[in-house]
C-alpha cells in the first residue's frame, strides 16, 4: 500500500501501460527467438530496410554469420545458439530504442566471452538509458552506477559496485 515504481522520475501508473510496454526492452535469462525469420524476429512490423538490419547485426556481432547464411536475413531464427539468440534479443532493443533495458541474469547461460561483449555493447548503445540487472556474478554489475543487494525479499544493501566491493573486502580482513 502507497507504494510506487518510479522510473527516471517518472511514476509509471500515471503512464498508459502501451507508452510503458513500448519504452521497456526485456532480456531475459533464457533468450527468446520467435518461430520465423531473423527478418521477422528483428522486425515484426517489417518497417526497416535491409541495411537497417544488417547494420544492427553488425553492432552485436552478427552481421557476418548472418550475411553468409544461404537466406541471410530470410534464413529461420532457430538456427541460433543461446549466446546468438542473446545477440538477437539485444539487437531488437537497440532496433527498438527502449529507454529502459531489463535483463534478467540475461548472461547467465553464455560464455564469458559473449557476456563480455553483451556488457560492452550496453554501456555503448544503452548509455543514456536506465539499465536495470538483475545478476550474481560481480563482472556483470562492476560497471553500474548502483547496486542493490536484495537477500530474502529485502534491501540489505545499496551502493555503488565499488564502495561493496570495498566494504565485503574489509570484512574479510
Amino acid at each position: 500500500q502507497g507504494s510506487t515504481i518510479s522510473i527516471d522520475g517518472v511514476d509509471i501508473s500515471e503512464i498508459g501501460l502501451e507508452v510503458l510496454r513500448s519504452s521497456l526492452a526485456i532480456i531475459p535469462q533464457t533468450p527468446v527467438i520467435f518461430a520465423g525469420t531473423i527478418r521477422q524476429n528483428l522486425d515484426p512490423a517489417g518497417k526497416l530496410r535491409d541495411q537497417e538490419l544488417s547494420q544492427v547485426l553488425e553492432e552485436v556481432g552478427l552481421g557476418k554469420y548472418v550475411e553468409n547464411l544461404d537466406k541471410g536475413l530470410d534464413t529461420d531464427g532457430a538456427i541460433f545458439s543461446n549466446g546468438q539468440k542473446q545477440l538477437v534479443c539485444l539487437a531488437r532493443a537497440i532496433i527498438n530504442k527502449s529507454k529502459i533495458i531489463i535483463l534478467d541474469e540475461a548472461t547467465a547461460n553464455i560464455d564469458v566471452e559473449t557476456d563480455s561483449f553483451i556488457q560492452k555493447t550496453i554501456m555503448e548503445k544503452f548509455k543514456d538509458c536506465t539499465v536495470l540487472t538483475i545478476a550474481h556474478r560481480l563482472n556483470t554489475i562492476a560497471n553500474y552506477d548502483r547496486v542493490v543487494v536484495i537477500d530474502e525479499g529485502k534491501v540489505v544493501e545499496y551502493d555503488t559496485p565499488y564502495n561493496l566491493l570495498m566494504r565485503e573486502k574489509g570484512n574479510k580482513e
